[in-house]
């Protein structure tokens, strides 16, 4: 996927939301063990050109980082000042980071970092109430320019209403649990993100059922992330709030005209998707 950057790969788990992951549960497929951590040979993809000379990376896209890892995980942080500098570098392209591990950031910025890079859009994770309340104070203090919260895979009811009225978060995004063992998603847990986020004009995006979601009192059994996310986007609980501004430069620090950013396109099966409201657009890989 051209929207994905995994400069490392590897994790080790720290909560109930690690129970299931999917990266482990992918490793093993593959008679790997996903608790070995490495960096990979994608390091250096934000900066890879294609032929003409132009960055493969167009100026404008989200970049989602570390799907396989974390990015403030300790093993990784031999690696992480040059990750840093490839993002400071890449000041035209927005990257979307995630973390299960907020106590580590703060010492672990570069040091041009002041109040934060405009490209960086910091989200934490937090499956139940109880990691919401562990993870998003300590967001709410650290020095980020767009911050967010990922409800994934989202495992027990959760409330952010005295977090989104600190008018700090710009995103909610909301996704059941897959593979062995996965979880429940209840419906009414889902309903609940959606009215608090539309209260604060929050985008909220609900991307997935899970394989497991309860409606109703009735426990549907939904396989395939296709059909997850079609059945998702038909709930109608997602929501686009305010827009989210990020003032992206150039090379020389130059301000970049919104029509030279990249413009995602989509085909006919992404009208669908519950991923469309926050994907890259469609990669052209030719297997529609």
């Amino acid at each position: 996927m051209h929207d994905i950057w995994n400069p490392w790969h590897g994790c080790i788990k720290i909560s109930e939301g690690c129970k299931n992951c999917y990266m482990f549960f992918q490793d093993r497929m593959r008679d790997k063990n996903g608790a070995d951590i490495y960096k990979t040979k994608s390091f250096y993809y934000p900066l890879e050109k294609n032929k003409n000379g132009g960055y493969k990376v167009q100026s404008g896209e989200m970049i989602r980082v570390c799907m396989t890892s974390d990015f403030f995980l300790e093993e990784a942080d031999e690696w992480r000042d040059e990750a840093w500098k490839i993002i400071r570098q890449r000041s035209d392209v927005k990257f979307f980071l995630l973390t299960k591990r907020p106590q580590r950031v703060l010492e672990h910025l570069p040091k041009d970092w002041n109040y934060g890079y405009d490209n960086v859009f910091f989200n934490v994770s937090a499956e139940n109430q109880r990691r919401a309340d562990e993870r998003i104070p300590i967001l709410l203090e650290l020095p980020f320019k767009h911050k967010g919260v990922m409800c994934a895979p989202f495992i027990g009811q959760v409330s952010l209403d005295k977090y989104l009225a600190t008018g700090q978060l710009e995103q909610v995004i909301c996704d059941g649990e897959n593979y062995a063992g996965a979880r429940e998603c209840h419906y009414e847990w889902v309903k609940t993100l959606s009215d608090e986020c539309r209260k604060y004009d929050v985008t909220f995006v609900f991307c997935g059922t899970g394989n497991y979601f309860v409606k109703d009192g009735r426990k549907y059994h939904i396989e395939g992330s296709a059909l997850q996310s079609t059945q998702a986007l038909k709930s109608g609980l997602t929501y686009i709030g305010r827009e989210i501004e990020f003032k992206l430069v150039d090379a020389l620090g130059m301000p970049i005209f919104h029509e030279e950013l990249y413009k995602p396109h989509f085909k006919e099966k992404c009208d669908s998707c519950g991923m469309k409201a926050v994907c890259n657009g469609c990669s052209d890989c030719g297997r529609c």
